[in-house]
């Protein structure tokens, strides 16, 4: 099997009532960890900067609009590997990934307030008080992210 190497962002968007929002993956649609709560995000295409690789990702996945809220660096210790069926191709690689973590306050919406609408890989979201993570079923790379911010 072959192994590809990406360079992943993805983002905490945390509501005004501070809940965190996760998506999960329709399983036949490829991706990694199909089967978990992710936090927003993906790979970074050829000439991206990360941030605006994490703008596309977000709004291809959730439709949310967060142009008006600061994005902060929280992380970039995460790796991560999982088996993926490339979608152009059918070909199952072994993917490596380097994760870059944000933090997107929206100062001004409560979770319920916040209007998504789901395409490209995800089929289904949340909003999740801290306290709640641990009853979900994480991605391995979020449970260590989660672990390092004391989330945990």
């Amino acid at each position: 099997m072959r192994t590809i190497k990406r360079e992943i962002v993805a983002a905490i968007i945390v509501s005004k009532d501070g809940k965190i929002f996760q998506g999960m993956k329709n399983p036949n649609k490829g991706g990694v960890y199909s089967d978990c709560w992710h936090i927003p995000g993906g790979g970074v295409d050829k000439g991206e900067t990360k941030e605006q690789a994490l703008t596309r990702e977000i709004k291809e996945e959730t439709r949310m609009s967060l142009s008006k809220y600061k994005i902060e660096l929280l992380d970039d210790k995460g790796i991560g590997e999982s088996e993926k069926i490339l979608k152009d191709s059918g070909e199952k690689v072994l993917c490596k990934m380097k994760f870059t973590v944000y933090k997107i306050e929206i100062f001004d919406k409560l979770a319920d307030e916040i209007e998504i609408a789901l395409n490209d890989d995800l089929e289904k979201y949340i909003w999740s008080d801290v306290a709640e993570l641990k009853y979900r079923k994480l991605t391995p790379p979020s449970i260590e992210l989660f672990k390092r911010l004391g989330y945990l």
